[in-house]
């Protein structure tokens, strides 16, 4: 079982077609090639795709690569096997997630984020997504463990700043990213869905957020939008500025831990 990261139909000298492909799993990568039926089985997938593999290992020019005998689509593979995953635990995580989701009293705030953490198929996903695809937190699991982070800072500067409104800052970094668990796909690597490259996360959380909160009381219900679409920064507010201290908060701690992570996946921390 492989992810197929390159597909190439070339032709060889004879004129005959024959497939070169890159396979690869979380160990490494290894060229392959399809010199028997390449139309017949490279109609079988596409590079991007998990596939089943039957052939031979054999060295050529001091390189091992796979002579490929069949090939097909895995349907049931499991895109973990193959991407990157969160080096922290995501049980812990989820319970830090839960613990956090505790701290909102406001009783509109509170039942919101409760349904939201109540979703089982929403959870799911939230569990699986990355932040990014190359920037930070680019790994399955890197969305749990950003809005964990962001969440908890959220947390700690709410108590340093008594007179910001805790349960809507608290509740606005739980739910900042929910889009994400809408924007990518999975396979040999870490894609985007056509609503994802053509919405964005931002505008998919706010609808998310809009299907589970309608029934806030009007300013509640504005106030927390109003984080969630500003937390990149106050272009997309009216006047381009935030309306509230809450938002600027979400907008700086959301930054800092994406810098922060940033800094250290790249070794500069």
């Amino acid at each position: 079982m492989f992810a197929c990261a390159r597909k190439d139909r070339l032709q060889a000298r004879s004129g005959v077609p024959y497939l070169a492909l890159e396979l690869r799993d979380r160990t490494g990568a290894i060229p392959a090639r399809a010199f028997r039926d390449a139309d017949l089985l490279g109609g079988r997938f596409e590079r991007g795709d998990l596939v089943r593999v039957v052939g031979r290992v054999e060295r050529f020019r001091d390189e091992l690569q796979v002579d490929v005998r069949g090939i097909s689509r895995a349907q049931d593979a499991d895109p973990a096997a193959f991407l990157p995953v969160a080096y922290r635990d995501l049980d812990e995580l989820d319970g830090f997630l839960e613990h956090l989701g505790r701290e909102v009293h406001d009783p509109a705030y509170r039942t919101l984020v409760e349904r939201v953490l109540g979703d089982g198929e929403l959870r799911a996903a939230w569990r699986r997504a990355p932040c990014t695809r190359a920037g930070h937190h680019a790994y399955l699991g890197g969305l749990l463990e950003h809005t964990v982070a962001v969440a908890t800072l959220a947390l700690e500067c709410a108590q340093l700043h008594p007179r910001l409104n805790p349960d809507l800052l608290i509740s606005a970094a739980l739910v900042h990213d929910l889009g994400k668990t809408r924007e990518f796909t999975y396979g040999a690597e870490i894609g985007l869905t056509e609503e994802g490259r053509l919405l964005g996360d931002v505008t998919l959380g706010q609808r998310l957020l809009d299907e589970r909160s309608a029934w806030l009381p009007d300013d509640r219900r504005l106030a927390l939008a109003h984080c969630v679409l500003t937390h990149h920064g106050p272009e997309a507010a009216p006047g381009r500025r935030f309306g509230s201290p809450e938002a600027l908060a979400l907008y700086r701690l959301n930054a800092l831990d994406a810098s922060v992570k940033g800094a250290l996946e790249h070794g500069l921390g």
